[in-house]
């Protein structure tokens, strides 16, 4: 990026209808032209309900192709519009072969590239293993119109292995498309800590490679099945600068559109003044592709 540009996220809930859902982004994409975004961030999964709740062999009929239809619609809104748009999706690769996938599609209507969920969480109510292969695109910068930026998704969010890769790649935004809630019966106990550890170890991945961070959540109760407890999403939904600060944020449960200009001198000057990656030790970091580095014979 050589210039100041305005990204997007919209923070909306999601219902059972993928058309509605689809409808529903692309009058949301033009809301965020008319505020002037150049860039339009959607959460994770936006085509429907949270279906990784549970393991339903039915919900593979969700996925398809990309290119497909979600990016031609989203591509013609690209172009209505001139801007980006970057959308997780659930991906049809091949038959039994499927994949979370972000299309990065630029001013155009072009498909600018695509990133794989690499890191594939399995937990209760996040049952992605069950659907999704990981990625095997590695970690990427695209370049679009408005410069290069950086797709991780979800859980990918939890690892500054990714965040770094990507940097280094030369994105100067990394966004997240999420989908992250509690679960009811924790969140009186655990629920404030939970929401600052997802904020907070993002906007690390800011300050560790002086860049701009964009993590965009869905907002919502979902229940697949009436009498399962779901997952309340929190949304929060928020733009973080180089230096970690906090430069726009959403509720946790409404939907909204948040825009923030992102000036490339930023990423600059804070590099110059903490330069994290000149003072790197490449040549120490080789057990980092270990599993675990267990203590040789006789030490602890």
């Amino acid at each position: 990026m050589n210039r100041k540009t305005k990204i997007a996220l919209i923070q909306m809930a999601m219902g059972s209808s993928q058309q509605a859902n689809i409808k529903k982004a692309l009058d949301k994409i033009d809301e965020a032209a008319g505020m002037g975004a150049e860039v339009v961030c959607l959460p994770e999964l936006f085509k429907s309900l949270y279906f990784c709740q549970k393991e339903d062999a039915s919900f593979f009929d969700l996925a398809e192709p990309i290119p497909g239809p979600s990016t031609e619609a989203l591509g013609a809104a690209a172009k209505k519009h001139g801007l980006a748009v970057i959308a997780s999706l659930f991906e049809r690769r091949a038959p039994g072969l499927y994949h979370n996938t972000a299309a990065v599609i630029d001013r155009d209507g072009s498909i600018a590239g695509v990133y794989r969920k690499m890191h594939i969480p399995d937990d209760p109510s996040y049952y992605e293993k069950y659907y999704f292969t990981p990625g095997d695109l590695g970690y990427n910068a695209i370049e679009t119109s408005a410069g290069k930026v950086g797709v991780l998704i979800c859980w990918d969010q939890w690892y500054p292995e990714a965040a770094r890769l990507t940097a280094l790649q030369g994105a100067q935004i990394l966004f997240y498309p999420t989908a992250i809630g509690w679960h009811p019966h924790e969140k009186t106990q655990f629920g404030a800590v939970q929401r600052d550890a997802w904020r907070t170890i993002q906007r690390s991945h800011a300050i560790a490679n002086g860049v701009y961070v964009a993590a965009v959540n869905r907002i919502g109760h979902e229940r697949l099945d009436p009498a399962a407890p779901g997952i309340e999403f929190f949304g929060s939904s928020f733009i973080a600068g180089p230096f970690g600060e906090v430069l726009a944020e959403a509720s946790t449960d409404k939907e909204e559109i948040i825009v923030h200009e992102i000036d490339p001198a930023r990423s600059e000057e804070t590099r110059r003044n903490w330069p994290f990656l000149r003072d790197r030790r490449i040549d120490s970091y080789g057990d980092i592709t270990r599993r675990f580095i267990d203590p040789a014979p006789g030490k602890k």
